[in-house]
């Protein structure tokens, strides 16, 4: 997803900039039209062209989130008007920038809008939570709503966590390879280097290359270092871009075992919020609108929305998301069977709870699989290393350094 800034203008022409996200230009100007805004101008978020903008927007992160609104939650269900939930919650809030948005919000409802017009004015907060707020306003059961949206998201959280400690310890041993690495190019090739030019040694070409390669990098390392995180910086910035974005996430899905897992992941944080949209009474259409704008993946995501263009145009949601082919076979069916029971929230969550497990049991075994790899990995590099070196130590008895 690709951050643009927009200009909106409201009915008395006072014009406000915020940050919106969305697939291209055209996808925010519409989402934007469909509120009822009337938009000036939409541009991409760029470092460069149109003036040197560093990228300064701040978020909240999801976890405060989450116990923000269990807590609004349990005021309201108290009986607590809206106004005087958010101002006391207002005051117990210790985040500084998080405090600013929820002033404003405060100040916002307190003048009459309403609540998800407010935190939507923001330009911060996720857009699935506005619209579960905007529904449960409509249908007058924000609380039954809002309980939802807690509940899918605490889900969401422990799957991530879930799959980041599974990664602890891969990442654990790549940052192990990496400053072995380091230490044997920047330290001990060189001291070999300087061994063997002091014992004038008549190399084999094998430590020659290596010797010549850890010399290279010592004396050139700020620059390699720099060259690096300047590519990085750039590949960064491109990925920011939706041409950028769709690129690299068809790279992730066509690399092999880990591109099934990254699509089954995608797919059931669709199910799980489609269900939670769903299940507050949004219609059908913006609801797959919003959690398609909500997805990580630009592949999914441009897939969930062709598919509501279809269900707008009166096809089912089953063959809507068959006829992209990027939804697996499994999950089209299970749709449909819930489309025809009458079921489609409560399918939609059983969707959601067999990727997510299926997510965790292929991240498991691709694990298993990469851990031994690396460390083979390592193994191979040091040894290739380590003979290099010593080949010409092995060659003193049989007269191979010449004095």
């Amino acid at each position: 997803m690709a951050e643009f800034v927009t200009r909106l203008a409201d009915e008395r022409g006072h014009l406000r900039e915020q940050i919106e996200t969305g697939q291209s230009e055209q996808d925010v100007r519409e989402r934007l039209v469909q509120q009822g805004l009337l938009v000036v101008s939409v541009k991409p978020r760029t470092l460069l062209g149109g003036g040197l903008r560093w990228p300064t927007r701040r978020r909240v992160k999801l976890e405060e989130l989450v116990i923000y609104n269990q807590q609004f939650l349990t005021l309201i269900k108290a009986g607590l008007p809206i106004l005087t939930s958010l101002e006391l919650l207002l005051r117990r809030q210790h985040n500084p920038y998080f405090r600013a948005l929820l002033e404003d919000v405060h100040n916002r409802v307190k003048s009459g809008e309403m609540l998800s017009e407010a935190f939507t004015t923001q330009g911060i907060f996720p857009k699935i939570y506005t619209t579960t707020l905007l529904a449960g306003e409509k249908s007058g059961n924000l609380e039954e709503v809002l309980a939802r949206y807690i509940d899918f998201q605490r889900v969401a959280l422990s799957v991530r966590k879930k799959l980041l400690a599974s990664l602890i310890y891969p990442a654990l041993l790549m940052l192990g390879v990496i400053v072995m690495l380091t230490f044997l190019v920047t330290f001990v090739i060189p001291r070999f280097a300087q061994l063997f030019e002091e014992l004038r040694a008549q190399l084999p070409p094998l430590t020659t290359f290596m010797l010549t390669v850890g010399v290279t990098i010592r004396d050139y390392l700020p620059l390699i270092v720099g060259g690096f995180a300047l590519l990085a910086f750039l590949v960064w910035r491109w990925r920011q871009t939706p041409s950028g974005a769709r690129r690299v996430d068809q790279l992730r899905m066509a690399f092999p075992l880990l591109g099934q897992i990254w699509l089954r992941y995608q797919i059931g944080i669709f199910a799980r919020m489609l269900s939670t949209l769903l299940s507050g009474g949004l219609p059908l259409v913006p609801a797959l609108e919003t959690a398609g704008g909500s997805l990580q993946s630009p592949t999914v995501a441009r897939a969930v929305l062709d598919a509501a263009e279809r269900v707008r145009q009166g096809s089912p949601l089953s063959t809507a998301l068959e006829k992209t082919k990027a939804i697996p076979d499994l999950a089209v069916e299970m749709i449909e069977v819930g489309e025809s029971t009458g079921a489609l929230p409560p399918m939609l969550n059983s969707v959601a709870e067999f990727y997510e497990e299926d997510v965790q049991t292929a991240l498991a075994a691709a694990m298993s699989l990469i851990e031994p790899i690396i460390l083979v990995g390592m193994g191979v590099i040091v040894a290739f290393v380590l003979i290099s070196l010593y080949l010409p130590i092995f060659s003193l008895g049989s007269g191979g350094i010449a004095h």
